[in-house]
C-alpha cells in the first residue's frame, strides 16, 4: 500500500494546476487593465494638448462657429474620458477579483504542501517506531535465548 503522502501528490498536482491557471488569469486581466490605463492616459494627454492648442489659437479673433465646434469637441472628449475611466475602473475590479482567486489557490496549494509534509513526518515517526519495536523484540528474543 502506498503512503498517504504519495497518494496526496495527485491532489497537490491538481492544486498546482489550479494555482497556475489562476495566476495566468490574473496576469491576463492585469494586462487588459494596463491597456485600458494606457488608453486613458493617451486620451488625457490628447485633451491637454487640445486645450493648449485651443488657448494658443484664441489669442486672435475666433469665430463663434469655431468656438462652438471646439466646445462640442471638448464635450465629446470629456465623455470619452469618463467612459474610458469607467473601463479602467472595471478592469481594476477584475484584477482584484483575479488576485483574490489566485491568492486563494496559492493558499490551498500551500496548505496541501504543509499537510503532505505533516503526513511524511508522521509516516517517518511510524517507521521509526516500527523499527524500534522490531529492535526491542529482537533484543528481547536474544535475551530470552541466553537465559
Amino acid at each position: 500500500m502506498t503512503a498517504r503522502s504519495q497518494r496526496l501528490q495527485v491532489v497537490l498536482t491538481l492544486e498546482e494546476q489550479k494555482e497556475q491557471k489562476a495566476l495566468d488569469r490574473m496576469n491576463e486581466v492585469r494586462n487588459q487593465w494596463q491597456v485600458e490605463q494606457d488608453r486613458l492616459e493617451e486620451l488625457q494627454r490628447y485633451q491637454r494638448e487640445y486645450h493648449q492648442q485651443m488657448r494658443g489659437q484664441q489669442q486672435g479673433l475666433v469665430s463663434v462657429a469655431r468656438l462652438q465646434g471646439w466646445q462640442h469637441f471638448i464635450t465629446r472628449l470629456d465623455g470619452l474620458l469618463r467612459d474610458q475611466q469607467t473601463r479602467v475602473d472595471q478592469a481594476g475590479q477584475k484584477v482584484e477579483v483575479a488576485r483574490r482567486q489566485w491568492q486563494e489557490a496559492w493558499e490551498r496549494r500551500r496548505g496541501m504542501e504543509k499537510y503532505i509534509e505533516t503526513c511524511r513526518q508522521q509516516e517517518q515517526r511510524d517507521r521509526d517506531l516500527a523499527e524500534q519495536k522490531q529492535a526491542d523484540e529482537a533484543a528481547a528474543r536474544q535475551f530470552s535465548r541466553r537465559r
